[in-house]
């Protein structure tokens, strides 16, 4: 039987259908258009990142430094806070769970089912796994968001969709900005970056440094990064740019604790074996843009060196190396329109693990050699059919191998060669309706797949039959903007075969993964703003997942753990000539479940906080951030488990009440 939406929701999308139907004729002689809805702070790339998320028949978001330039940037939840449909929740430090319409839902670490990107060019790892520290938010001019298939021109095809970050150059952000944070918990965090353009040429770097003891014991981070770019126009066609990104990120890790513990007491954390990650990583990329004609072709290439040192229930000492090109070719004319592009990437591993001496490299125990590589070929074409009405049609073609030479295991000589091999095709349909210049309707259904990485099939040591996860997704909604109110607003039903799925075993040991028969990931992704003045003004986002089994062996048809099905986010906004107050509001109306057979579900919870700003000169802006000024106690995310109990050491508190600022200057 088809797990359909809640009496009570199926009302709620219903009456919510209605209202926008009612609202778009009434409002749309008063309306700019979308393409032009636009912050004027924002850069020329992300004015043209707008423009491209307006044409596409589905999710997609655009968020510029300055949504978030007022908030302490932990992680990159502080910067996706406000992206409908996208969920973030934060475990401790700067780790946080991100999965969007489900994606990578019970995976507790890593990443997984999305794409992210840096200027074009994926940090996935060639098995798709990936760390997402890697991109640090406090760099960014702007972020690109691209659900499901909407991905499309990213080359992903994944369940989840696309985050890119995009990096300012020397012509977008010339000069020095310097910016200087501090806080609770022994934290500070400092930023300086600079820009210039010279003629043909231009450049860009920043360089950023923090620490912090963490709202947790054992949970202190350190790190340093670089992030920088050169461009130079060969010609009035051609223009090339070098990007560097270094990082070397340490964080202690305090571990789950039991739910009476995440309640009563969230501070304690685990110093048990030196837990921690730490990375450290080399990366270069290339992007080449060429203008053919009525055509734009962008070529990148980039290598990725990188260290990763986790005590854990052993200590995982990796080495990794991948590089991979990708090619985009966008093409216009008349009514029509070409996008095709093809990526492939591929990576070696060195995987040694040891015995976890206190955080010290005991005995060697495991070592092995993997290789990875995915590929895939992908077009998307479009038909203005009318003024108003555009169809979209498209498909991504993606090949993935899997390839572990067992050297060494718990000590013991051994000679085991895994492999696995996987392709899969997803076609896309969509199509674009524009009500007014300022309104539009969409709709799409796609499948998308998703191949199983190291951690899925290599799971502790030898290889294990995991197979890929496939999905077809219906889409419909809404984006525009009408006399106060400007809204994104999408719906979405996922039918997923075998979805790869997630239970922790011991506290000690990674979690092991199975292939579900059948599921569906049902929802709703909404953003709502109301200006309803030139100093005030309310922005939302709202979130519902109906995630669940369907007529399972095991479970039947329960609800998947992890996430809750209610999420509501909002901010009061009140601007001034030189300053800017935003109480914010975070409300869980009920916890998640913990476990796949449903005997254990979290409380729900409220949390308050408030930003600030002040312009002290033209120049120099102060701000702050509070955060759970209430000092809110609960369980905010989950490793799922089988079945809980109260002995469970599975739940992450929220964060504690926490006060920071710092200063801005620009020269």
């Amino acid at each position: 039987m088809k797990t359909r939406f809640k009496r009570g929701s199926a009302v709620s999308l219903t009456a919510l259908s209605l209202a926008f139907g009612a609202m778009l004729p009434a409002f749309a002689e008063d309306t700019l258009k979308i393409e032009e809805t636009i912050i004027v702070t924002s850069s020329a790339r992300a004015v043209d990142a707008m423009a491209q998320a307006a044409a596409t028949p589905g999710g997609t978001d655009v968020i510029t430094h300055e949504d978030y330039a007022d908030r302490f940037l932990v992680s990159m939840r502080d910067t996706l806070a406000f992206s409908p449909g996208v969920y973030t929740q934060p475990r401790y430090g700067q780790e946080v769970r991100i999965s969007i319409r489900g994606s990578g839902i019970s995976r507790g670490f890593h990443m997984r089912g999305l794409t992210l990107l840096q200027d074009g060019a994926p940090i996935n790892l060639a098995d798709d796994n990936g760390d997402f520290q890697e991109l640090e938010p406090i760099f960014f001019d702007h972020l690109e968001v691209y659900r499901g298939a909407n991905a499309l021109r990213f080359g992903s095809g994944t369940l989840g969709g696309a985050v890119n970050g995009v990096t300012p150059t020397g012509e977008t952000a010339p000069g020095v900005y310097v910016r200087g944070d501090v806080g609770s918990f022994e934290t500070y965090r400092g930023l300086v970056s600079g820009g210039m353009e010279r003629g043909k040429l231009d450049a860009w770097g920043a360089v950023s440094a923090d620490t912090s003891h963490g709202d947790r014991d054992h949970v202190r981070r350190d790190s340093v990064r670089f992030q920088g770019n050169v461009g130079y126009d060969v010609t009035d066609a051609v223009e090339t740019r070098f990007y560097l990104s270094l990082n070397d990120i340490d964080q202690e890790l305090p571990g789950a604790l039991t739910l009476s513990d995440a309640v009563n007491n969230p501070r304690k954390g685990n110093f048990f074996g030196g837990q921690a990650r730490d990375i450290k990583s080399v990366r270069v990329q290339n992007q080449t843009r060429i203008a053919l004609g009525e055509g734009d072709l962008a070529i990148g290439v980039w290598v990725n060196d990188k260290d990763l040192y986790h005590p854990i229930f052993q200590v995982l000492d990796y080495s990794y190396l991948d590089k991979g090109v990708w090619a985009r070719y966008d093409w216009a004319r008349g009514p029509f329109a070409l996008t095709v592009g093809a990526e492939a990437r591929e990576g070696e591993t060195d995987a040694r693990r040891f015995v976890n001496n206190n955080g010290k490299r005991g005995a060697l125990v495991f070592q092995a050699d993997q290789d990875a590589w995915t590929a895939n070929v992908y077009a998307e074409g479009r038909y203005s059919v009318t003024d108003q009405l555009t169809l979209i049609a498209g498909a991504i073609y993606a090949e993935g191998g899997r390839e572990q030479q067992l050297n060494l295991n718990n000590g013991l000589p051994a000679d085991v060669l895994g492999s696995a091999e996987f392709d899969e095709l997803s076609p896309k349909f969509g199509a674009l309706f524009e009500v007014s210049p300022d309104i539009q309707l969409y709709a799409n259904y796609s499948r998308s797949a998703e191949f199983p990485g190291f951690s899925e099939l290599a799971q502790i040591a030898a290889f294990v039959p995991v197979d890929a996860q496939t999905a077809w997704t219906a889409e419909i909604g809404t984006r525009g903007r009408a006399g106060i109110a400007s809204w994104d607003v999408s719906l979405y039903s996922a039918d997923i075969d075998g979805e790869m799925l997630q239970f922790t075993v011991n506290p000690d040991i990674p979690a092991a993964t199975f292939n579900a028969d059948e599921t569906a990931h049902r929802g709703i992704e909404a953003g709502l703003e109301l200006a309803f003045t030139d100093w005030l003004s309310l922005r939302q986002v709202y979130q519902y997942s109906d995630f669940r089994f369907e007529g399972d062996a095991e479970f039947g048809d329960n609800a998947l753990p992890v996430v809750p099905e209610h999420v509501y986010r909002a901010e009061l906004r009140f601007t001034g000539d030189r300053f800017t107050v935003a109480p914010n509001l975070e409300w869980v109306p009920e916890g998640a479940w913990a476990d796949y057979n449903n005997t254990t579900r979290t409380d729900g919870y409220t949390l308050l906080g408030i930003t600030g700003s002040y312009k002290a000169t033209d120049k120099i802006d102060i701000f702050l951030d509070a955060r759970n000024l209430a000092g809110d106690k609960a369980a905010g995310d989950i490793s799922a488990v089988i079945t809980a109990t109260s002995a469970s050491a599975i739940y992450y508190p929220v964060e504690r009440r926490a006060v920071f600022g710092g200063i801005r200057a620009r020269f």
